[in-house]
């Protein structure tokens, strides 16, 4: 694959993707790095959240369980 191996960051791309609104974040666009934090706290990435979750900011798993029982 010619220009960027597949496991170079496409911040660029991921940022215009991005659900989370935590604006301080410096992961933002990061996905490898969002998810290894994320799982390393027992979390889960905001992307994963419906977005009315999204915004308590509460990236457990019990809360995305929650949140996908209400859909």
């Amino acid at each position: 694959m010619l220009g960027v191996s597949p496991m170079e960051c496409r911040k660029d791309k991921n940022l215009a993707r991005c659900t989370c609104t935590y604006e301080p974040c410096e992961k933002k666009g990061l996905c490898c790095e969002c998810v290894v934090y994320h799982r390393s706290r027992g979390e889960l990435p905001g992307c994963f959240f419906p977005p009315e979750a999204e915004r308590t900011y509460d990236r457990s798993v019990g809360a995305f369980i929650r949140a996908c029982q209400k859909r």
